[in-house]
């Protein structure tokens, strides 16, 4: 018998907006988004499950859908679900919140992001822990964790990273060049402070143990050279010797 009056089903990624028209504030933002996920994807990938994202709708209530007032986060992490793509991040598909959230602040979205979004990833959407940090001015950054029912602010210690527990990681301050680029960027380190590298920097390091496995072996084969040589001078063939 059907129902005559069947209860609808809240809406798939496949039936919502997923794309705001709206870039990143600037060309930095956009850099300092790609930062993030870059260096994350293949930790996730090495631990086999998780979902890193930026400047992506997440829909955590049938009623922000319906007011359509919140846009998504710069960047998000969610662990334990599998890793394929998404339009969007919907709570009620997906099972659960993003983990980590980090917000990039800029003169228009500052004073959202310190308080309205806050509120909404605190209070509404449960985010474990909330980060904010501005691509143009690196002192204002922060860190919190949700403890009961409200965010804590996070301590840097003396060694300039925010503990990120959710995913066992630090966030730090870091200073150099990325896609010709020279400033101060937000990373991800270890728990040892080792940062979580590009695909550029990977490149390098592989370069660079290659071009030192070479001179290794050219210096081996020098000596073996020079001992052969000292070998004939002493009446001895080398080459008849095991």
């Amino acid at each position: 018998m059907n129902d005559p009056f069947p209860i609808p089903l809240p809406p798939t990624q496949d039936e919502l907006p997923y794309d705001d028209g709206e870039p990143m504030e600037t060309g930095r933002h956009r850099q300092q988004m790609e930062l993030l996920i870059e260096t994350l994807q293949p930790w996730l990938q090495a631990r086999g499950d998780g979902y890193v994202a930026g400047n992506m709708f997440v829909y955590y209530s049938l009623a922000q859908v319906r007011r359509q007032d919140f846009k998504g986060p710069d960047v998000f992490v969610v662990l334990d679900v599998p890793q394929h793509e998404r339009k969007s991040w919907v709570v009620w598909e997906e099972g659960k919140p993003p983990d980590v959230v980090i917000e990039l602040l800029s003169e228009s979205t500052a004073e959202a992001d310190k308080t309205t979004k806050k509120r909404i990833y605190e209070s509404r959407m449960r985010v474990a822990e909330y980060f904010w940090f501005d691509p143009f001015d690196s002192d204002d950054w922060a860190g919190f964790r949700l403890q009961g029912e409200h965010y804590e602010p996070l301590e840097s210690g003396g060694d300039d990273r925010l503990p990120c527990r959710a995913l066992g990681l630090t966030l730090t301050r870091w200073r150099g060049l990325y896609q010709g680029v020279e400033a101060v960027w937000l990373r991800w380190t270890d728990l040892d402070g080792m940062l979580l590298s590009t695909a550029e920097e990977r490149t390098r390091e592989a370069e660079s143990r290659a071009e030192q496995a070479e001179s290794r072996a050219e210096q081996a084969e020098t000596r073996a050279q020079r001992l052969a040589a000292r070998l004939r001078e002493l009446g001895m063939d080398p080459d008849e010797m095991d």
